[in-house]
């Protein structure tokens, strides 16, 4: 099986360097306490490191 994480948007990305503000729009966030579910990847992973601030993450297994 997959593992996929369940990220969810905690803090608004509004004030925020507007690289943080585009990473959270490409990883599909558009309000806040958005959950969105994505793959388990580095790439993904990297991406919620720069955000680390802003979001929660759990893993899910499906």
């Amino acid at each position: 099986m997959a593992r996929k994480l369940a990220i969810r948007l905690v803090h608004s990305p509004n004030g925020r360097q507007p690289v943080q503000r585009k990473t959270a729009a490409a990883l599909g966030f558009r309000k806040l306490y958005q959950t969105v579910v994505r793959e388990d990847t580095p790439v993904i992973r990297g991406m919620v490191n720069r955000i680390r601030h802003l979001v929660e993450v759990t893993e899910v297994e499906e």
